[in-house]
Parts: C-alpha cells; sequence; structure tokens
C-alpha cells in the first residue's frame, strides 16, 4: 500500500515535466533577447516596424501576436525551429524560425486568421532595449 502513493507521486512528477518540457522555447530563441526588434516584411507595413517584445514566443505567432494561443514546438534545434499554434475560433498558424544571428531571425509564417489564408516572411532584427515608457506596448 505504500508503495502506490509513491508510484503515484513519481508518475505526477514525471508528466509535470512533461507539460513543462513541452511549454519551454525553442532553442533559437535562447540564443536572442527580448528587447526592440525591427520587423521587415509585415504584411501592409511599406517600412519596418520597432515593436518591444518581452516575450520571444510572440515572434513564432505574429500574425496573433494580440491573441491568447496555444503553441507546439515541432522542431528544434539550436539555429532553427518550427511551432505550430492555434487560437480560438478557426486561427491556427505554422512558423518555421531560422536564427541568422543572435539579433536577427528569419521567420516564414502561413495560416489562417480571421477565416482568410496568409502566408508571408518576416526579417526580424533586435535594435535595442525597450524605452523604460513602452513598458505597456510590451508583447
Amino acid at each position: 500500500m505504500v508503495r502506490k502513493p509513491t508510484l503515484l507521486l513519481a508518475a505526477g512528477a514525471i508528466g509535470a515535466a512533461f507539460v513543462l518540457g513541452a511549454a519551454q522555447l525553442p532553442s533559437v530563441f535562447a540564443q536572442a533577447q527580448p528587447g526592440l526588434w525591427e520587423i521587415s516584411g509585415a504584411p501592409g507595413a511599406k517600412t519596418p516596424l520597432r515593436q518591444c517584445f518581452g516575450d520571444l514566443a510572440m515572434l513564432a505567432r505574429y500574425e496573433h501576436r494580440t491573441s491568447s494561443c496555444t503553441a507546439r514546438v515541432v522542431r528544434d534545434s539550436p539555429t532553427s525551429a518550427d511551432v505550430d499554434y492555434t487560437c480560438g475560433g478557426s486561427d491556427f498558424g505554422h512558423s518555421q524560425i531560422d536564427l541568422l544571428t543572435p539579433r536577427s531571425l528569419r521567420i516564414s509564417t502561413q495560416g489562417i486568421s480571421g477565416g482568410l489564408p496568409f502566408n508571408y516572411v518576416l526579417q526580424a532584427r533586435r535594435v535595442d532595449d525597450c524605452p523604460k515608457s513602452a513598458a505597456f506596448q510590451r508583447h
């Protein structure tokens, strides 16, 4: 009888470790830093956009960065990762993130947003720390 609680406790710890491991960031983001990023290639933008990112995982789901989504890393290496994610309704996406340098990423993304397909490539370049006054704008 004493063994059953111990086994259940061990199984619970293994399950918790699996869930936490699945929620980890792809390795490419471990080499980059949050901060002010310049984004080129965003749909509808004629010039690069500058945006503060406190959570670099938002770059993997740039199209849905203001939505609540769940993501799953499907391939991970130190220089490249693939992320699938789903959001509310029928919105979803797939992104491939390539680390060019610790301050430069290429993000190829596609999926469905607002019932319409999207497919584009972003160039993201870290340019600075976020300004103190931009704390409320961080994504």
